[in-house]
């Protein structure tokens, strides 16, 4: 195993042995069987400029693995997100989080209020293990076992509501009332945090839950009446989307009316309220005194109780300031990261402390294959240096927050990022892609071709990872002509299949382009991301992940790829140029095609043409395909 690439060679070249296609469970729809399917490289060595073009081709990295989806064939498509920096507009939420930390560093922020820790998306889970539980009070002392049980039952709680909210918008669909043929979103309902909370006129129901899932069907309605209007592409169903009333607040009223009837659940009444659908508790709240926001909500009876929140309100004292720190240092192994690591998937993710070794850390988050560039003076290269790099969030003197990522010739892409969840009211994943998209403004002036912000991978059919467009304005990668279209253009292609072609989507695009303003569809996004899971922190890593185990062949296969080769045009089918490396030779194929048999040049020539086809044909030509 490899800090880096190393480059005691004269020549940095790119050498990489060929996985063929790999099959495996798939993280994001969590389906039975092996429907995860992409194509994997191993990278001994790789240069920046090579794994810079492989990003704009759909790929990505996992230590030294490198992987593609098989987007035809994949069960979840998907597509390489990326942001120019420069034209980088923060949403209402975005500034927020960074006024957060810029009010916790300047000791005006009381982060020991219930208020202020309801932000974190994992404490949104800490919820009691039945409705009553969630109006009564709850000592503050309880275990942390007993906490994440709460927790787990919670969580099912909520989810059998958005499961029954998913029910009564198929049940509209199969009845004629929403479109037909288009796919509309999945319903998420999340614990609504003590600042937001409002007694009903009664005075005896507290609201608990809430979902915006009446905002999020209005939007997919509206842009496919936008896309039969401009492209025409979709054929009118049974009710076409300009005959459904649009507006949320309708939508929640008709969702709310039939989940009354469908959920039978004797403690909550459901209520449809300026488009949202609430649901609140029949039991009355028995606490009181100025002190009950902090021992009769759930947020403070959770995996991580309440007498640890007060704990740290008496460490985060108002008035006191504090320092923050960035460092960006290169990837190497830190006893003190590993730690914060480990602390991070127990408790963020709850893996099991054998499954989080020192070797799978390093495995996924310090190695590299990429070579390392030293910083030059000519405007070619940023102070930093172009490679694999952790960048450390240190305040006070302790570090909260490491994001791993790769600098390279025309981006920053992020890779992973983990925090400690002491601090995880201050969102320290957004906050961190904020600070990675001005550290990309700031360094153009070193480097001028370091202009976009990589976030990994946009998957719209996972609710979980459309967050990333909110970062606006986004864009997508066509994943059949490698063409950038914009996010909020290409959305309602996705809405109606998981796979679509982005470049014929462009004249919409150039259509639109003229515009200033922010896109509707960019603002119900934006209008939404409060809802979401928090940035790249958890989501992203739960991309990587997925690729983290390939060695484990209990999980996943290889196969070759004999098969018929897709849709997609291999680019010129000529093979001839690829540059193979055999026992320390360099050789360009129609040089060694002779060294062959018959049978084996047939296999050899499948194996290229499905390589050249993944890679592209300039990079089949400057990259080493090894073959031992």
């Amino acid at each position: 195993m490899k800090n880096e690439a190393s480059s005691s060679n004269s020549k940095e070249e790119s050498l990489v042995v060929d996985c063929g296609r790999r099959r495996s469970s798939c993280g994001y729809c969590k389906s039975a069987g092996r429907t995860s399917i992409s194509h994997g490289l191993w990278a001994h060595s790789i240069t920046v400029n090579d794994y810079q073009d492989l990003l704009d081709r759909g790929w990505r990295r996992s230590g030294c693995f490198l992987y593609k989806p098989e987007m035809e064939r994949t069960c979840c498509p998907s597509y390489t997100i990326r942001l120019k920096a420069s034209d980088f507009v923060p949403s209402k939420e975005q500034r927020r989080v960074y006024r957060r930390m810029q009010r916790f560093l300047d000791g005006t922020l009381e982060v020991g209020k219930p208020m202020e820790l309801a932000d974190d998306p994992n404490a949104s889970k800490h919820t009691g293990s039945s409705v009553s539980d969630l109006v009564s009070s709850s000592s503050g002392n309880e275990s942390l076992s007993c906490g994440t049980k709460r927790e787990n039952k919670a969580e099912e709680f909520m989810n059998h509501l958005s499961n029954q909210i998913d029910k009564v918008v198929h049940a509209y669909t199969e009845s004629g009332e929403f479109p037909s043929g288009i796919q509309l979103p999945k319903a998420a309902v999340k614990m609504v945090s003590q600042a937001k909370r409002k007694l009903s006129v009664q005075g005896s129901e507290d609201l608990l839950y809430s979902s915006n899932i009446a905002f999020q069907i209005a939007a997919t309605l509206r842009r496919t009446r936008s896309a039969e209007r401009d492209v025409q592409q979709l054929r009118t169903s049974k009710h076409s989307a300009e005959e459904v009333d649009l507006c949320p607040k309708s939508i929640a009223e008709k969702l709310a009316a039939s989940l009354n009837q469908l959920a039978n659940i004797p403690e909550l009444s459901i209520r449809a309220c300026n488009g949202h659908i609430n649901f609140y508790s029949t039991a009355k709240c028995g606490s009181s005194g100025k002190d009950d926001q902090v021992v009769s909500l759930p947020e403070e009876s959770g995996s991580r109780n309440q007498s640890s929140y007060t704990k740290k309100s008496s460490e985060h004292c108002q008035g006191q300031k504090r320092k923050l720190e960035i460092r960006m240092k290169r990837s190497t192994f830190d006893p003190e990261e590993y730690a914060l690591y480990k602390r991070y998937q127990i408790k963020v993710h709850n893996d099991t402390p054998d499954r989080v070794t020192e070797s799978s850390y390093r495995r996924f988050l310090v190695d590299t294959p990429l070579f390392f560039v030293s910083p030059s003076t000519d405007g070619m290269v940023p102070p930093c240096g172009f490679g694999s790099f952790h960048q450390q969030y240190i305040i006070d003197g302790k570090l909260v927050a490491v994001g791993v990522v790769d600098v390279l010739p025309r981006c920053l892409s992020s890779k992973y990022l983990f925090w400690d969840p002491d601090y995880a009211f201050l969102s320290l994943g957004k906050y961190s892609a904020l600070q990675e998209i001005g550290w990309v403004k700031e360094n153009q002036a070193h480097c001028s071709s370091l202009q976009y912000y990589y976030m990994g991978y946009y998957i719209h059919s996972c609710r979980k990872m459309i967050y990333k467009a909110a970062y606006y304005p986004s864009e997508l990668l066509c994943p059949l002509r490698y063409q950038w279209v914009a996010c909020h253009i290409a959305r309602p292609l996705l809405d109606k299949r998981k796979y679509a072609v982005l470049s014929d989507f462009a004249s919409v695009q150039d259509g639109e382009s003229s515009q200033s303003c922010i896109p509707e569809s960019a603002m119900e996004l934006q209008h939404d991301e409060n809802g979401l899971e928090d940035s790249n922190d958890v989501l992203l890593g739960e991309d990587e992940q997925m690729i983290e185990i390939e060695s484990e062949s209990s999980d996943e296969e290889l196969e070759p790829e004999t098969s018929v080769l897709g849709s997609a045009a291999i680019d010129g089918g000529d093979v001839t140029n690829v540059l193979v490396g055999l026992r320390g030779s360099r050789l360009r194929y129609k040089d060694l095609q002779r060294a062959f048999g018959p049978s084996e040049r047939s296999y050899l020539e499948t194996q290229l043409h499905s390589y050249q086809r993944v890679v592209g044909v300039e990079l089949s030509e400057r990259m080493v395909y090894s073959l031992g």
